[in-house]
């Protein structure tokens, strides 16, 4: 894809909202995870937290796809609210907090990342910040 076509750092504006996809919480994923990465666990209880990030971490890394981010800065302020069961469709969303430009080619982005249930409940909550880059 051409970089003309990517998302940057001019083109987001603080408060804006972007949609960065939906997953379903898979059973088959979640006894594994448990089994593998959560001693102790049972899937009947949901995703446990691990699987939620990495459920958010994936939807994020693929959306970034689009950006065009030339650097994660940091992930901070995690927070798990909710624990999805199996079966339950996630939808992550980005959004613009602040924008901090760095010279003429870059900026950072500080955004709140959050991962919503169907009733659009919060499961998980943090804080990003990124470096795009800038036309």
């Amino acid at each position: 894809m051409s970089d003309e076509f990517l998302v940057h750092f001019d083109d987001l504006e603080v408060g804006q909202v972007v949609n960065l996809g939906t997953c379903a919480v898979d059973a088959d994923a979640v006894a594994d995870f448990s089994r593998r990465f959560a001693p102790g666990w049972e899937a009947s209880q949901g995703a446990p937290d691990a699987l939620v990030y990495a459920y958010w971490s994936k939807l994020e890394t693929e959306s970034a796809k689009r950006w065009a981010r030339s650097k994660s800065l940091a992930v901070d302020a995690l927070r798990f609210s909710r624990t999805p069961p199996a079966g339950e469709l996630l939808r992550a969303r980005m959004t613009v907090m602040g924008k901090d430009p760095v010279g003429d080619e870059r900026g950072v982005i500080i955004a709140q990342q959050d991962l919503l249930d169907e009733a659009g409940r919060l499961i998980f909550s943090c804080l990003t910040r990124a470096v795009f880059l800038r036309r």
